[in-house]
């Protein structure tokens, strides 16, 4: 064969590799990965390289063509330097296209962590130490003295300070972000809300209405009545009346609570008695809402100044003493005679 033609002979040839690289490509990047009905999860770990991601979708079933094709997606797409660590979410109908996309963009799997409306620290973080995808760090070390030097705060006790919401958050998260998320939150809208309180309030800052409102909280099952409530509180600080809030008295009791308040456990002093003591507590007793805390900077004008549970979640309010004796007979000591 002349030199001409066998030119023309590896010139078809590389042509039809060519042709036929193409064709394989096209047909690769629109193959559907083998995901099974309700997706899968792949973890890329830090460090991992285009190959190594390459093979583990090959070996994990997802790919079933030559691991390659995918690394050199990668390489045809310049991305190879790009793809983010972190734990993704293949759901079906997903390409090897649309997946590099997926890691180059780090579009992780989102997880949830939700701080209930009136949890206190201890619930807290017991709760963030039960949650599974999050990087737990505060079980070896994990006193609440640590846990606010950790988040970047010294000398504030933590109670109250965290805000009751759901934080989304990546497979590589620790608990300590999360928590540092939350206290920031708490300080945001407690700021915002102090900004904007209304006038003539007997707090000297916004830590005393942060501990209102996590009473206000605890004392109300019924959104309409956290207002009510603040202002006969706010009323009886006005006129130097004790408190007298059984949730800061079972705060104060601590492991000592039984899960019934008796009339001695009134009479035990602690810096939460506000049977006992003058004043607001020495601290929050749970974690508010953000409409307790409205309810704290935004009190009922009323002039009530006592409150008796009636037994279904709501309140008898009462403007006399006089009344007061008179609601208690009836839904404390009545319905005690009943039972």
């Amino acid at each position: 064969m002349s030199k001409k033609g066998l030119f023309f002979f590896f010139l078809s040839i590389i042509l039809s590799l060519g042709v036929w690289i193409k064709l394989e490509y096209g047909k690769f990047v629109n193959t559907l990965f083998q995901v099974r009905k309700g997706g899968y999860y792949f973890e890329i770990s830090k460090g991992a390289t285009a190959h190594s991601i390459a093979r583990g979708l090959y070996d994990q079933g997802l790919l079933l063509t030559n691991p390659l094709y995918f690394y050199l997606l990668t390489r045809w797409k310049g991305k190879t330097q790009a793809i983010k660590a972190g734990e993704y979410y293949i759901p079906s109908g997903t390409t090897p296209l649309s997946f590099l996309e997926q890691i180059v963009n780090g579009k992780v799997v989102q997880h949830s962590f939700t701080i209930i409306e009136g949890w206190t620290f201890t619930q807290l973080i017991n709760a963030i130490n039960n949650t599974p995808y999050v990087q737990h760090t505060l079980i070896q070390q994990g006193g609440p003295t640590e846990i606010m030097e950790r988040i970047g705060y010294t000398s504030i006790h933590p109670e109250g300070r965290f805000f009751p919401d759901t934080y989304f958050f990546s497979a590589e998260s620790t608990d300590i972000s999360i928590l540092k998320r939350a206290f920031q939150l708490m300080e945001k809208h407690l700021a915002s809300a102090w900004d904007n309180r209304a006038s003539d309030l007997p707090y000297q800052n916004p830590y005393e209405a942060l501990t209102m409102a996590s009473i206000v909280e605890r004392e109300s099952a019924l959104e309409i009545e956290r207002p009510i409530i603040s202002g006969v509180l706010i009323r009886r600080l006005k006129k130097k009346m004790r408190l007298q809030t059984d949730p800061t008295v079972i705060y104060g009791l601590g492991e000592l609570f039984t899960g019934t308040l008796h009339r001695l456990d009134l009479k035990k002093d602690t810096p939460y008695n506000t049977y006992t003591r003058f004043g607001l507590p020495i601290t929050p007793i749970c974690m508010p809402s953000l409409k307790s805390l409205y309810a704290a900077l935004h009190p009922d004008n009323g002039d009530t100044l006592y409150f008796v549970a009636r037994g279904d979640g709501s309140h008898q309010f009462s403007t006399t003493y006089e009344d007061h004796k008179i609601a208690i007979q009836t839904y404390i000591l009545g319905k005690n005679k009943q039972h």
